[in-house]
């Protein structure tokens, strides 16, 4: 074994342990308790067609608390499909 992969495999075992108790600590799935049954959960259920005016709870959610999300995902996924399409662009015509 080389001496430099010594180090790799140190950091890669450390890591994982690092996952594997992160891991562990998650609340168990389906619980009333866990965090994604808070208050803001109850708030779009309930306030949704108040303070938005849509009848769509999605659209609702999406649009309107959701939209600078949303906006800012659309904006990365549209770099990314822009970053590759210029990365596996093929000039035509002749070269230099």
């Amino acid at each position: 074994m080389r001496l430099w992969a010594l180090p790799i495999l140190l950091i890669a075992a450390l890591a994982i342990c690092i996952i594997l108790t992160a891991v562990a600590e998650l609340p168990p799935y389906g619980m009333p308790g866990n965090p994604a049954h808070n208050q803001v959960t109850r708030r779009y259920i309930e306030n949704a067609w108040e303070e938005t005016g849509v009848l769509n709870m999605i659209t609702a959610i999406v649009l309107d608390y959701r939209a600078y999300d949303t906006m800012f995902e659309t904006i990365v996924l549209f770099t990314a499909v822009l970053a590759v399409v210029i990365t596996l662009k093929t000039t035509e015509g002749k070269g230099d």
